[in-house]
């Protein structure tokens, strides 16, 4: 069922109506296209705020009311103040029932749990695009297009060619343009623990390696007192002399006795 807005024609234009427009709770805009002349509007600014909220309103075909009268219309500009919480703009298109349209439609991704990448591979998946841009009848234009990643493996990547669409769902691309959707990876912060595991893992086997060799060559203050060779003992200078003095003097008194 389409979403109704409500709107009525817009008679002051000008910066200062639009101004006070605002300061009584309404929101300007303009609905366009199709084969009628395009038209100032104005719209309630609550009911329409609500309505943007809900991702439906933004890609889907919209019935506005106007005046009392009916016709389909796209949701194609959004003007918002730059700090508050108020609409300030808005662009509806009108539609034909017959001629294809352009326009941007939300991506849902699915089973990202199971998923080689998440499951088995403790990787990460990217959403890289959000929105897809598609062509096609008013009839067949999909709230969403639903994304699976069940079958992503870390390394690899979901393409916006891959993707199986609805019927009636052509895609909005220029030459060979392909790009890209989703992709998984392992997350930087466990490559460089990975890295730093194996850094200390290396450097712990050298420091294994090396140890042998160092117990090889011991110091020499490791060895053994029992191994190592005393020194003999210098006999003291003034002993020696007093020796051979005490002999000398006993063979010359016994020279002295023999020639008396």
């Amino acid at each position: 069922m389409a979403i109704e807005v409500v709107a009525q024609t817009r008679k002051l234009q000008g910066t200062g109506a639009s101004r006070r427009l605002r300061r009584s709770g309404k929101v300007p805009g303009v609905v366009y296209g199709g084969k009628k002349p395009a038209v100032t509007i104005e719209l309630d600014h609550n009911p329409l705020y609500h309505h943007l909220r809900n991702e439906k309103f933004h890609a889907s075909i919209l019935s506005l009311t106007l005046d009392g009268a009916k016709e389909q219309v796209l949701l194609r500009a959004v003007n918002m103040h730059p700090f508050k919480l108020e609409v300030q703009h808005i662009d509806f298109q009108r539609v034909s029932a017959d001629e294809k349209i352009h326009v941007k439609v939300p991506l849902h991704f699915i089973n990202a749990e199971q998923s080689p990448a998440i499951k088995e591979q403790g990787g990460l998946i990217t959403h890289v695009l959000n929105e897809m841009d598609i062509r096609c009848l008013p009839e067949d234009l999909p709230e969403f297009i639903q994304i699976d990643l069940s079958q992503l493996a870390v390394g690899h990547s979901i393409h916006v060619r891959d993707l199986a669409l609805p019927k009636g769902v052509e895609l909005a691309l220029r030459g060979n343009e392909n790009p890209t959707v989703a992709s998984a990876q392992i997350p930087k912060a466990a490559i460089a623990e990975e890295e730093e595991a194996a850094a200390a893992a290396a450097a712990a086997g050298v420091e294994g390696a090396l140890a042998p060799a160092a117990e090889a060559v011991p110091a020499a203050a490791d060895v053994p007192t029992v191994k190592q060779k005393a020194p003999e003992p210098a006999a003291p200078a003034a002993e020696d002399k007093g020796g051979k003095g005490g002999k000398g003097e006993k063979g010359e008194k016994g020279d002295r006795g023999d020639k008396k």
